[in-house]
């Protein structure tokens, strides 16, 4: 009698369904399983909090809809992305306006070199008309794009053989940019030997000597561990860097209205919480840099402006990019062109 109580009571303690008289069930799969592929390591402030936005709609949504995340170019580099995304692969990237400006020109428009003096210009223009505008101009391309912009930080330039303090000292110089059109142009202004390349070829590139130099924010610079691969970072603060949240448009509109709202809410969110992590470890990663042998150097940065304007490239890109884009971001940061 006592063995058969026992046996009932170890039954009961394995399966608590049984005692409360309720059966249990498994929680049903979700409705949209989505993929959001970028090309950055897992334990950059990017997927931290892209994580987090992806654990907190799961929740919120009852588990209907479901994140996955592809980190580190899993999923190809950034042109294979953008066409993934663009064709409902992937339901979901992050391109830098320089990559989503190979789609949407105006996108590029944030990226003009040597535009942006400040924090306070970049989220004044990004979260204001300027971003409006970028925005506007995205969504024409069956693009639906979140209202807020994650931060990538200033773009640096970094070499193997000099550091770079003025204009002058880009003569020459062979430096991968990304696939841009503007990069290209920019670099070439400043009488540079500029080759595009994707990022996930850039360390075997430096290592190579394919290219000399690169241009990447100090977040990129360290997880990339570009270090390893270049002496000098030069502070040129020549273009400030962004992540657009690109969602496939039918992907999108095929959410309902409620999930629609809660995945671009959770994302805004996290990207608010980015900026600030990203701040906060900008303020770290130099000493990170220098610690691990990267020499770095101030830069004169009205040189650089100066080589651009003589060399027409603000009057080049105004009439590319158009009085209303321009204007906007005239408005923003002062008379270029």
């Amino acid at each position: 009698m006592f063995a058969k109580r026992r046996t009932l009571l170890k039954t009961l303690a394995a399966s608590p369904a049984l005692y409360l008289g309720v059966p249990r069930f498994a929680r049903a799969a979700p409705q949209f399983v989505y993929k959001y592929a970028n090309n950055l390591p897992m334990a950059h402030p990017l997927n931290v909090r892209s994580q987090e936005a992806a654990d907190r709609i799961k929740k919120e949504s009852d588990g209907q809809l479901q994140i996955n995340i592809f980190p580190n170019n899993q999923l190809g580099g950034d042109t294979d992305m953008l066409t993934q995304v663009r064709a409902g692969a992937v339901e979901l990237y992050t391109p830098s306006a320089l990559v989503i400006a190979t789609v949407v020109p105006e996108a590029a428009i944030s990226a003009v070199g040597f535009a942006f003096s400040n924090y306070d210009q970049v989220w004044s223009a990004m979260d204001g008309k300027l971003g409006a505008f970028v925005r506007r101009q995205i969504d024409k391309a069956h693009l639906h794009t979140f209202e807020k912009m994650w931060d990538n930080g200033f773009r640096q330039v970094t070499t193997s053989s000099k550091p770079v303090q003025t204009a002058a000292d880009l003569h020459g110089l062979k430096i991968r940019v990304p696939v841009s059109p503007l990069s290209i142009s920019m670099f070439k202004a400043l009488s540079s030997s500029p080759t595009s390349l994707q990022y996930s070829e850039l360390y075997t590139s430096l290592q190579t000597h394919i290219v000399d130099a690169q241009e990447n924010p100090l977040a990129i610079i360290q997880s990339g561990k570009l270090y390893e691969v270049q002496k000098y970072c030069s502070l040129t603060n020549h273009i400030w860097d962004g992540y657009w949240f690109i969602a496939n448009g039918r992907a999108f509109d095929k959410l309902p209205a409620n999930l629609r709202t809660l995945w671009e809410t959770a994302f805004n969110d996290a990207g608010m919480k980015q900026r600030e992590d990203l701040r906060k470890m900008n303020e770290s990663i130099q000493s990170d840099l220098q610690s691990k042998g990267m020499v770095f150097n101030a830069t004169k940065s009205d040189s650089f402006q100066a080589a651009l304007r003589n060399a027409g490239f603000y009057k080049e890109w105004r009439g590319k990019f158009g009085e209303q884009a321009w204007s906007q971001l005239e408005g923003a940061v002062g008379k270029l062109a």
